[in-house]
């Protein structure tokens, strides 16, 4: 039974399901984050060995996301949803009885290839379930709201999970919903065969591009601690360049690419993935300083950190499921883009201007409820163009193709915010500042550095995205 003969109930039920799944592998970044200071003291991590509780996840997942989204083209988009919740599941479990921060890294690491098998094949299942445009576009909202909301919500539970429980318990509360999802899945959608893995696995193409990304995460990440010309980082982001650009020709010259460069050609494939990189970095960058912007300056605890920051999410929900789908309908994808992302931008210049001394009501919730809403807005807009040109049979690759895109971005994001406003604020203790002035003065200069990436969505959303783009119906990008 396929997408379109599946009946309605059915279909958003797998949605749900779909759903479900995406947001248990969001969650997981955001309730580690609020746990990393008891993770720290419990498992006797240094401060730089810490930060690979969060990387060695980031990498994995970022890095074999395009390869999964393949995978589930050619050899069914069922099998790797199973196998990657399966993985994530299990991996979850070790990361809670982890005894010591080797262990916990290396089944952080599984955590994220469990994470990419699972996320990379979900749009493109949604896409293939729901042809009829006005449903898809609902759908998509639904998946949207998802993630735009996943992380946010991921800091209220992980307060709660870690201040009622323990840390453990922000990897337990995975193992349960993890089996039902995977239960579910395997009832709900039909055995998909696939043209298996000849028509199209192209190995060497996938060991440069799955090695190129890994690396340039690495050597993102690394930056946050090192300069971008310290051997530690240069040497891998050189080697990554020279390989993903072997990859580019590889993809250009191979008989059965893994990434048919022809997808390209599509306007609004382009320009999603275009808009989509700086978005995220923004977007990331902003959730977690105001992360550590409450509980530095305004002495928020684990749990109130979370509950401060529900508007967003409201906001998010209210717009990305009630209006976001008669905006884009009625003014048109890129107009909806090139407005929300504004409203972004306009709510992170006002961060921008918080003092040491704010006030959460006054100084941080209006700019939380404007960049929320903005993002309910621009999010579904942004998956809809990413998806637009996709085919059945290609569905899973452009899926993948758009996951990567958010990872790289969250990845550059976190890494030039953190150094900004590490910087800035070293350069104001080093003038006298007191460290409240010397830390809200960096928090500022990484919110508007924040706000100038949403700038750079706008103009690439101007530039590229002028006017839909498809390719003819029936068409694989591949053919």
């Amino acid at each position: 039974m396929s997408g379109p003969t599946m009946p309605a109930a059915r279909r958003w039920l797998a949605l749900g399901v779909l759903c479900s799944g995406t947001l248990l592998v969001i969650l997981d970044g955001s309730v580690v984050t609020v746990a990393l200071p008891i993770i720290q003291h419990d498992l006797g991590f240094s401060r730089s060995g810490l930060a690979w509780v969060v990387n060695a996840y980031l990498i994995a997942f970022a890095g074999l996301l395009l390869l999964a989204g393949r995978l589930g083209d050619l050899i069914g988009r069922k099998r790797v949803l199973l196998a990657g919740l399966a993985v994530f599941t299990v991996a979850s479990l070790l990361c809670g009885v982890a005894g010591s921060s080797g262990e916990l890294i290396a089944a952080r690491f599984a955590q994220g290839v469990g994470g990419a098998m699972a996320s990379a094949v979900v749009l493109g299942m949604i896409v293939t379930m729901f042809p009829e445009p006005g449903e898809r576009a609902r759908a998509i909202g639904v998946y949207s709201l998802v993630q735009a909301s996943g992380a946010a919500i991921g800091l209220i539970a992980g307060g709660v999970l870690t201040q009622l429980l323990s840390w453990h318990w922000a990897f337990f509360v995975n193992v349960p919903v993890g089996i039902a999802a995977v239960l579910l899945a395997y009832r709900l959608f039909p055995a998909e065969r696939g043209p298996g893995l000849r028509a199209g696995l192209d190995l060497p193409g996938a060991a440069l591009v799955t090695g190129g990304l890994m690396l340039l995460v690495y050597a993102i990440v690394e930056a946050e601690r090192h300069s971008w010309g310290s051997p530690r980082t240069a040497g891998p982001a050189v080697l990554s360049i020279v390989l993903l650009a072997g990859f580019v020709i590889r993809q250009a010259t191979a008989r059965q690419p893994l990434l048919p460069l022809r997808i390209f050609r599509s306007r609004a494939v382009s320009g999603a993935n275009l808009v989509m990189l700086p978005l995220v970095a923004g977007m990331f960058g902003f959730q977690f300083l105001t992360a550590l912007y409450l509980q530095r300056l305004l002495d928020l605890d684990a749990l109130r950190t979370g509950l401060a920051f529900l508007p967003a999410p409201a906001a998010i929900a209210l717009v990305s499921v009630g209006v976001a789908g008669r905006l884009a309908a009625r003014f048109g994808p890129r107009t909806v883009l090139v407005a929300g992302l504004t409203a972004i931008a306009a709510g992170l210049l006002l961060l921008a201007r918080v003092p040491a001394d704010a006030r959460y009501a006054v100084d941080v919730l209006p700019a939380l409820v404007l960049i929320g809403a903005a993002f309910g807005a621009v999010l579904p807009a942004l998956m809809g163009q990413a998806m637009s040109a996709a085919t059945p049979a290609d569905s899973g690759l452009a899926s993948g193709l758009v996951n990567t895109t958010q990872q790289v971005g969250a990845a550059i994001g976190t890494a030039v915010l953190a150094a900004l406003a590490s910087a800035r604020t070293g350069a104001l203790l080093a003038q006298g500042a007191g460290s409240a002035a010397a830390l809200a003065g960096g928090f500022r200069v990484a919110y508007a550095a924040s706000a100038a990436f949403a700038l750079a969505g706008v103009v690439a959303a101007v530039l590229v995205l002028r006017r839909p783009a498809k390719l003819p119906a029936g068409r694989p990008v591949d053919a």
